[in-house]
């Protein structure tokens, strides 16, 4: 039996008789850090309060707490997605055209049994590398968030000095590029620019980990001057593997040097996979993630054309794919994100096929743990494995609070691991229906969802208002509200 450490700041205040109350869910199938074992566990004012195992009493003042019971339905963690485009603040005139924003987006991201977001400081507007873009930020965010929602803070050749303030201000991470990444408010970092902002990094309590799109565009075959712009192929051929071994490799280097903790987003190709595991054999600070469109597709599985698949690193051969679930299983890759990156429809060359001119990004924010489970279980791999990839390891890696545990949030999903169903891209909550997976009959079906205690989502219906809350960030110094 475990009872809770209130360790957990609960500050925003709920309705009464949502948060306030006292509940218990018990199951055959509670899925905690520690593994799968049939037992209650009791929600207090939002808060886990105690995990209870089957036959063992709970603690004498939750005696009287009559448990709902789901039977054979899994009680997982609230899912964590560590890798997210929010696009949020955006122009909304008449003008422009309208991106995913923390409404849509936190709302898709709840329907998949997601609590927790982290936003990435791209592809909003401004971009977050200033004090004052980080509180539009904020001041965009509020009263919109469905989920938690975290923030990263950009690193550009020309922001090193704005760095401290950001980090001051509770930003999760710094993300940058290693290359081009089509905002020319967002420049890919040079080598010395890496080295300065890994070794100030490398001296913050609490340590923040650099966040990298390991990708350094090097000489490209002619044949491509003449590649025809509807073929996958050719857009993979654009972006070999060795852009990104070339691109792990410098960072490993600087890793070594500096001592900054890094984590490599996206990891796509098995060249990739070799060097982070020969980097951690090592004992060196470095965390890694992938994305379940490199889990679930290959390249021989893409039409010409079909420009809802193009992202970058592409999606590549079967060999790497393995080589990715291979990582998953033995901790070289630490979890699963979805790297949600959507745009207006007429930004995805849907009309001309034309890869090399497609916005590139994915649209899979609502199902992405569900497509991850779905291929997982083919692997034999267990709803442990799953709590691992979206939940605990995200959280320990961007220190976040997530997990059944006493003290935790209770950020909880029931789930039916056993369900099929049909995505159908008009009926999921992102803002445009533009996904790869429409069409797709995925297993696993996310029954409920609560957010801090409060039940969110009943038979995949969004039943609650916004409220969820921003982590990490400051205030004071950040400005604006509180969400």
């Amino acid at each position: 039996m475990l009872e809770a450490a209130r360790s957990y700041d609960n500050t925003v205040k709920h309705d009464a008789g949502s948060i306030d109350h006292t509940f218990a869910l018990r199951s055959r199938h509670v899925v905690t850090p520690a593994g799968t074992v049939a037992a209650t566990v009791t929600v207090e004012r939002g808060v886990i309060a105690a995990v209870v195992a089957d036959g063992a009493p709970p603690p004498p003042r939750l005696a009287n707490v009559r448990p709902e019971d789901l039977g054979d339905l899994a009680l997982l963690p609230g899912f964590i997605d560590a890798h997210v485009h929010l696009n949020d603040p955006r122009p909304t005139d008449a003008a422009h055209e309208s991106w995913e924003g923390f409404d849509t987006g936190t709302r898709a991201a709840l329907a998949g049994g997601i609590t927790t977001v982290i936003d990435m400081p791209l592809n909003s507007l401004p971009v977050t590398t200033t004090m004052d873009a980080l509180a539009r930020k904020r001041q965009a965010a509020t009263g919109k968030l469905f989920t938690d929602v975290g923030l990263y803070a950009g690193l550009t050749p020309d922001n090193l000095d704005a760095l401290p303030a950001l980090l001051d201000a509770g930003v999760l991470g710094v993300k940058c590029f290693l290359c081009d990444s089509g905002l020319p408010e967002f420049p890919a970092v040079d080598h010395d620019t890496l080295a300065d902002a890994m070794a100030m990094l490398a001296l913050r309590r609490p340590k923040v980990p650099l966040l990298a799109h390991a990708e350094r565009v090097g000489d490209l075959p002619c044949v491509l001057a003449s590649a025809d712009p509807r073929s996958h192929r050719a857009w993979l051929a654009s972006r070999p593997p060795a852009f990104e071994r070339d691109a792990v490799t410098e960072l490993i280097d600087l890793v070594e040097a500096t001592s900054c903790p890094l984590h490599v987003v996206h990891v796509a190709c098995a060249e990739v996979v070799a060097l982070i595991r020969d980097a951690k054999h090592r004992g060196l600070p470095v965390t890694a993630e992938t994305c379940p469109h490199y889990l679930a597709f290959s390249a021989d599985d893409i039409p010409d054309g079909d420009t809802r698949f193009k992202c970058a690193p592409p999606i590549r051969e079967s060999r790497h794919r393995e080589a990715l679930w291979d990582a998953l299983r033995d901790g070289t890759l630490d979890f699963v994100a979805s790297d949600h990156s959507p745009c207006p429809p007429s930004m995805k060359a849907l009309d001309t096929g034309d890869f090399f001119l497609a916005w590139g990004g994915i649209a899979s924010l609502q199902v992405g743990p569900t497509v991850t489970w779905t291929h997982a279980r083919r692997r034999g791999v267990t709803l442990d494995d799953l709590a691992r990839w979206w939940c605990h390891c995200p959280a320990r890696v961007m220190s976040v609070p997530g997990g059944i545990a006493p003290g935790n949030p209770a950020n909880l999903v029931v789930f039916n691991p056993d369900t099929q169903w049909t995505v159908r891209a008009d009926e999921l909550e992102h803002r445009h229906p533009v996904t790869p997976y429409d069409g797709e009959v995925l297993t696993g079906r996310v029954e409920q969802v609560w957010l801090h205690g409060v039940k969110a989502v009943c038979d995949g219906q969004i039943m609650d208002q916004p409220r969820g809350r921003l982590l990490g960030v400051d205030a004071s110094k950040a400005g604006g509200a509180k969400a």
